[in-house]
Order: structure tokens, then sequence, then C-alpha cells
């Protein structure tokens, strides 16, 4: 048969790839890796933004003078007057005069108000006719006790009537003394109808009126107490809490700024009076007294303060220059030629261009676009951009 002569080699199975076509599969199976691999990632970042919300710190813009670069601790508290009283009447009695109201400055001794005392002087006088009726009758009996004495001398007269004469005498003059004393306690319960200015100061406030009954150890239901307070405005200090952990930072006369809350854009130079040498078990604190090296007539007693305690000396040139707005380096961001600030509104981070001016250590100056009590983000980042979401730490 022929069949005996066919090649059965060509019936074989070829063991050898095309290199070209085994080149591109290799290609296709490296970029379809890199595809799973990019859309995995930006799924997993995606979702990472959607699950996670940045959390961010926000700050209130405020004022800063050229001194307070150097400040090592800040406290607060309440402007006080050291000297103040609390004006009352030593006696009971309707009130029948003031002569103050709230914001009068009074002298030491100047009478503030009175009280009725038509009884007081009718005893007054009573004690005084009694005071002449027994000087008259003195007169008499010490004339007859002289008498007695030189009839006894001689003689002439008995024990008994001089013992008489002598116990009338002597009687009339511890009368005489006895109206005396009788005068000189009318004459102060008078004298405490008449409410006087112990020192020089200020009427703060005023808490009775014509026709109340006012009375000696406090008000009741039916009386009132202190008639008015009055505070020597030359003795106003700030009393400001200091934590227990940093006392040790405070030294006596140690300078400081005091800023009002009512005056945020004024600074007062301070300095440290007195130290309290108690400290607040309630609330870890220590009381230090800040004196004022000077001060106006818009501080006034309870207003709420902050000091800052200075670790240098403050500087004379800059004491009167007016303190600027200022923001931290960390919260700006530079973006296309603009100084931005982010604030939050809605959970949504928003941006917001500003001026600024000179460099006040690690703050800037603001010169435009935010107000004093503006709130913005205290650490600006590259997470930190226009309509994110975000979470406000408290």
């Amino acid at each position: 048969m022929e069949t005996k002569n066919v090649d059965l080699s060509s019936l074989k199975i070829s063991r050898t790839e095309d290199p070209q076509s085994h080149s591109s599969t290799k290609k296709i199976v490296i970029w379809v890796a890199i595809i799973i691999a990019f859309l995995s990632v930006g799924y997993l970042s995606i979702n990472l933004l959607i699950q996670k919300t940045i959390e961010v710190k926000l700050i209130t813009v405020e004022f800063q003078s050229a001194s307070q670069s150097n400040i090592i601790l800040t406290a607060s508290g309440y402007v006080v007057a050291q000297r103040k009283a609390s004006v009352a009447s030593k006696g009971t009695g309707r009130l029948v005069y003031i002569g103050v109201v709230e914001g009068d400055e009074v002298k030491k001794d100047q009478i503030l108000a009175r009280i009725e005392d038509s009884d007081i002087k009718a005893q007054l006088e009573e004690a005084e006719a009694n005071l002449k009726f027994y000087e008259a009758g003195l007169k008499e009996a010490e004339n007859n006790y002289k008498r007695e004495v030189e009839l006894f001398e001689k003689g002439l007269t008995s024990a008994q009537l001089f013992d008489r004469a002598e116990a009338n005498y002597k009687r009339l003059l511890a009368s005489l003394e006895i109206a005396k004393a009788r005068i000189s306690q009318y004459e102060v319960a008078l004298e405490n109808t008449i409410i006087r200015a112990p020192f020089d100061g200020t009427v703060l406030t005023k808490n009775a009126e014509i026709g109340e009954v006012v009375a000696p150890l406090g008000a009741s239901t039916t009386s009132r107490g202190a008639v008015v307070l009055i505070a020597d405005m030359n003795s106003l200090l700030v009393e400001a809490d200091v934590s227990e952990s940093n006392i040790e930072k405070i030294e006596i006369n140690r300078d400081c700024e005091i800023v009002l809350d009512a005056y945020p854009d004024k600074n007062y130079a301070g300095f440290v009076f007195k130290i309290v040498p108690t400290a607040d078990r309630s609330k870890a604190t220590v009381m230090v007294k800040v004196g004022f090296k000077n001060y106006d007539s818009r501080v006034l007693p309870e207003m709420s303060a902050k000091v800052l305690f200075l670790n240098e000396a403050l500087d004379p040139s800059t004491a009167d220059q007016k303190p600027v707005l200022v923001v931290p380096f960390s919260s700006i961001k530079q973006e296309a030629g603009k100084t931005l600030v982010y604030f939050v509104n809605n959970d949504i981070v928003e941006p917001l261009s500003i001026s600024t001016g000179k460099r006040l250590g690690n703050n800037i100056e603001v010169t435009s676009g935010l107000q004093r009590g503006d709130k913005i983000i205290e650490s600006v980042d590259e997470y930190i951009t226009q309509g994110i979401k975000v979470k406000i730490l408290n």
C-alpha cells in the first residue's frame, strides 16, 4: 500500500511558541493588573473619605499688642476695688433724706443720708433740761454743805444735819454726771441718724429710698440694710485665678498686660501686686492680685478681665501702641497669589481671602477680611480645601 510512504513527522504537535504572541499576552495581563490596582486604590480612597471626616479645631480671632509675643501665662479674673464699703445706718428708723445717686463722687464724712430723728431730739432736750435743773439745785446744796461744815467744826450743829447736807450735795453731783452722760448718749444717737461716707470714693449702688425703714444689722422683710455701696476707685486691682501648676511662673512685680473684655482694643500696663498665700481647693487655683500702672475712668469694678503675664519687662516705646488683629501662621494658606484662611459653615469648609501686615511672633497681623470674634480653622494642611466636610473638635 502507498500509505507506507506517508511522512508521519508532519503530524507531530509543535512545542515551540511564537515569541511575539507571548509578549502581547504578557502586556495585556500587566495592564489589566495595573487598572485593577488603580481602581482598587481609588475605590478605597473614596470610601475612606466618605467614611472618615477630617477633624479640625477652631480658634477665635483676637487683638494682640506688640509685647504679647513674650507671654508666659494667661489668666482670667475681675476688676475689684480693694477699698469698698456697704454703708448702713447705725440706728433703726425711716429714711427721710438721701443725697447721692449712683456714680456720685463723695468725700470722707460727707452726709449721704439721714433717718428720722425727732424722738431722739426730744430726748436730748429733756436731758439738757435735767442738767440745768441739777445745776441749779447743786449751787444751793453746795452752799448748805459748806455752812454745815463750818458749824460742825465749831460744834454748833449736829452730826445728823451735817451728814444730811453732805449726802444731798453728793447726790446732786452724781445726778449732774448722769444728766451729762444722758446728753452724750442722745448726742451719739442723734449722730447715728446721719449716714456719712467713711472715705473718699464713688457711689456704686443705692439700695434704699426715702420712706423705707433702715436697720443697722442688715436687711429683713421690713427693713433695708446697706443704704449705699461706695468704692475707692483709686484702689482698683484685677483678681485673677492662676492654676496651682503654673503659680511658680508668677513673681511679685512681674510686668503684665490687662485686657478688659469691654475694651479689647485697649491694653493696660500692670504688675503682680500680691500672691494670696492660700489656694482654692475646689478650683485648684491661687488668687493673684494684679495692679494697674495706669488706667482711666472706663475701668470699673466687677468688669471681667484677662491678665497676660509677660516674660520680659514692658517696653515703654510700645506701651501706647494700639493692639492689632492677628491670626496664627498655621491658620493661613497661600494659594493662587492669595492669602486664605478657612472657616466652617454647617460642617463644610469655606475659604476667605485676607490681607496681612507685620509679623508678631508666631502670629501675623490681619489688615482686612476678618473681625474680632470670627472663628477660623487653627491648623491648615493640604487636606483642608474648599467644600470638604469636617468635624469640629471642642
